[in-house]
């Protein structure tokens, strides 16, 4: 095939419908009316001599030959994208964009306060949004823009650039004046303490319940919770015991009526990293963003 008349539009209606299974939402996203995205498919199936996709209820789904040129078109426009974005600069203080970030609910409450507190001086009018996603979708969400970066411990996102921010550990969380605490003489927990304990887990946290099933501490859950941020409180009034990040829960005994202490915990070391796509190696925002979260969460680096 002559690429020479193949007009770049159709490669990005062909990658848009690859993705979203769909026309009219592939439309959507490259700002066409849904007709004008059909007759840009079909200009391509005559420029191919292949129908590319096929109906289905729904949507449709690509042919083979769509599948194998999907890879190839998907790097062509990225690599356009990013050489293209290098000719722009990012101007903070004028920006009003909204950057796109995966957090969990415990990152949320750890790395928002600072975060937002740094962009009001240095951004005032640029907006954050937390978009949380399993983990197998990150990777692919950060390739498409959906998101602009993403935070956390996720050993499950590979194929991404990726800086360490901090490094932490597991700990756990009981009140103050927990039963156990009596006859403790130091403030860490061996294998008979934990096996004396009852817990709260938080389903959306895999770590945690990893180690209470390594530790054979399962059938000790007394309450499986969705959202990590309502456990302290439920901690707090109660004799259940919570494994969560050190650093985090730190910050609950600080305030008071809290208790931190280490225990014999497997593989409870992790690393908090930044994560984002190559794709935006040098966009100029993006790298702003990225420079902006490094400077708060490693102000002596």
């Amino acid at each position: 095939m002559d690429i020479s008349g193949l007009d770049l539009n159709l490669l990005r209606v062909f990658d848009a419908v690859f993705r979203h299974g769909s026309v009219s939402r592939a439309a959507q996203e490259v700002g066409l009316s849904q007709p004008a995205a059909s007759q840009a498919v079909t200009r391509l199936r005559q420029l191919l001599g292949d129908p590319l996709f096929e109906r289905m209820h729904g949507g449709v789904r690509p042919t083979p030959r769509a599948e194998r040129l999907a890879r190839a078109v998907r790097t062509a426009l990225a690599t356009l994208e990013v050489a293209l974005a290098e000719a722009h600069t990012f101007d903070p203080l004028q920006a009003s964009q909204c950057f796109r970030i995966h957090l969990s609910d415990i990152g949320e409450a750890r790395f928002l306060p600072p975060l937002m507190q740094a962009l009001r001086e240095q951004a005032p009018n640029v907006k954050l949004e937390t978009l949380p996603m399993p983990m197998g979708e990150i990777a692919d969400a950060l390739d498409r823009g959906s998101l602009d970066i993403a935070i956390g411990f996720l050993p499950g996102v590979t194929g991404t650039k990726q800086q360490v921010l901090l490094s932490d550990h597991y700990a756990v969380l009981l009140r103050q004046a927990h039963p156990l605490l009596k006859g403790l003489k130091n403030k860490r927990l061996g294998p008979e303490h934990l096996q004396r304990l009852d817990y709260v887990a938080v389903r959306s946290h895999s770590e945690t319940l990893r180690i209470l099933r390594t530790l054979e501490l399962q059938s000790q859950i007394r309450l499986s919770a969705a959202h990590f941020m309502a456990v302290p409180s439920i901690v707090r009034q109660s004799d259940l015991a919570v494994i969560m990040p050190a650093e985090i829960a730190d910050t609950f005994e600080q305030m008071g009526g809290y208790a931190v202490l280490q225990a014999d915990l497997p593989e409870s070391a992790f690393d908090v990293s930044l994560h984002w796509s190559w794709r935006f190696e040098r966009e100029p925002a993006n790298q702003w963003l990225r420079a902006l979260v490094s400077e708060v969460f490693q102000p002596h680096q």
